[in-house]
């Protein structure tokens, strides 16, 4: 792998780890200092590496100029702040001394203790998801208004006053007491959630899938559920999920990396492995008395899994997203229950039922459309199409639509 293409790769699986190691150091009132230092670090790798060569390893390096760079920073503070040379040999041997520690282990329990931190009760909830973006998964500004359905001036204001209120609240960097772990979790999954929607299905990269995004999602739910006082039943629905819809990645795209549908994968490509690891952890969900959005959205998946198309099959995925609705209500959830109405009750009624939705600039609302017409009425069908190709925001659904279309 070259530097060109490593180092994007590395700033996806390594930016969260150190933001979160040196905001044990630095302390969690300091990020907008921490994301100027690992941003630093990644810089000097972009302006060094495809010149000089990358480093034997390339992770232990990031890491090494990250302490020095951390260290640099926190004597610069004290020379400002100290103007007696003794005090200020004294804090520079200190500093020198601090333990930076990139182990495994200080890595998960860091980002774990950083993820709640970020989710206080102090912060706005959508406050709190934007800067768990940000700074744990590494989002850009544009990628985290697209995850949440908002513009690039609300993020940029949410990020600044959720650092702030992290300041005046004085925030530190410890998972919470037990009695308030379930309550500031939902915020952390949410997160997880859509870190890992966004590898899934990436509008701001323009990509049918965005692996690393996906793997760092999972890896973070497992270690919430590697944590005794974390380890929670919607947790690991939540992982059922992720394991869901990963088994089917392999499937989902073409060798020339055209995007498949679901009803045009081939199951045999489909990853049982990870088929049965969902169906465990969807059992262990099973066994708290409280139902959350991630048990509902696994037991979907978990369906969608079953290679024959029966009405049994249908009538569950209805029902499941019925009670989804009802729960927490979503657009996208709203227009995939629709093809289960279609299998159940026909075209027709689904075609209906859409029509009532207000999604008429979503062009997965054409799409779907589309399908439903084709076979009864074409015209109306290439209609949708031409409609849905028009509000599609990437190369790779035009691609998707274009076949439709060119199908008549």
């Amino acid at each position: 792998m070259t530097p060109a293409d490593l180092i994007p790769h590395l700033f996806r699986s390594e930016f969260s780890k150190i933001c979160a190691v040196l905001s044990k150091t630095v302390g969690v009132d300091n990020l907008d200092s921490i994301e100027d230092i690992v941003s630093d670090t990644f810089l000097l790798a972009l302006a060094t590496w495809p010149y000089k060569g990358k480093p034997e390893n390339p992770t232990a390096w990031l890491y090494t100029v990250a302490k020095n760079k951390t260290k640099n920073h926190l004597k610069r503070q004290a020379l400002f702040r100290q103007k007696i040379s003794g005090e200020l040999q004294l804090i520079t041997s200190t500093v020198d001394e601090l333990p930076i520690d990139f182990s495994d282990q200080s890595i998960v329990d860091s980002q774990l203790q950083l993820f709640f931190a970020i989710c206080h009760p102090s912060i706005p909830v959508e406050a709190q998801v934007s800067l768990a973006l940000r700074i744990l998964c590494g989002f850009g500004i544009d990628e985290i208004a697209n995850a949440l359905l908002s513009t690039k001036e609300t993020i940029h204001k949410r990020l600044y006053r959720a650092k702030a209120k992290l300041k005046a609240e004085k925030v530190t960097l410890q998972l919470p007491p037990e009695s308030q772990i379930e309550s500031r979790l939902e915020t952390v999954l949410t997160t997880l959630y859509l870190l890992y929607n966004e590898g899934y299905y990436s509008e701001s990269q323009d990509a049918i899938l965005r692996l690393e995004l996906c793997q760092e999602a999972m890896r973070l739910t497992n270690s919430l559920i590697a944590t005794p006082r974390t380890s929670l039943p919607a947790v690991k629905a939540l992982y059922a999920l992720m394991c869901f819809h990963g088994s089917r990645f392999a499937a989902r795209k073409t060798e020339t990396g055209q995007f498949i549908l679901l009803q045009d994968q081939d199951p045999t490509r489909w990853d049982d492995e990870l088929i049965s690891r969902g169906a465990y952890y969807l059992h262990e969900a099973s066994q708290g008395e409280s139902v959350s959005r991630f048990h509902l959205e696994a037991s979907i998946a978990y369906w969608h899994t079953l290679k024959e198309d029966t009405p049994e099959k249908w009538k569950h995925i209805l029902f499941l997203y019925d009670r989804l609705l009802q729960l927490v209500y979503s657009p996208i959830a709203a227009l995939n229950r629709l093809v289960a109405v279609s299998k159940v009750y026909g075209n027709r009624q689904a075609i209906e039922e859409a029509k009532q939705l207000n999604l008429s600039t979503n062009h997965f609302y054409h799409v779907l459309l589309g399908e439903l017409y084709t076979g009864t009425d074409n015209a109306a069908a290439q209609a949708s199409y031409h409609q849905a190709f028009l509000w599609a925001k990437t190369e790779t659904d035009k691609q998707t639509i274009r076949q439709k279309l060119n199908s008549f």
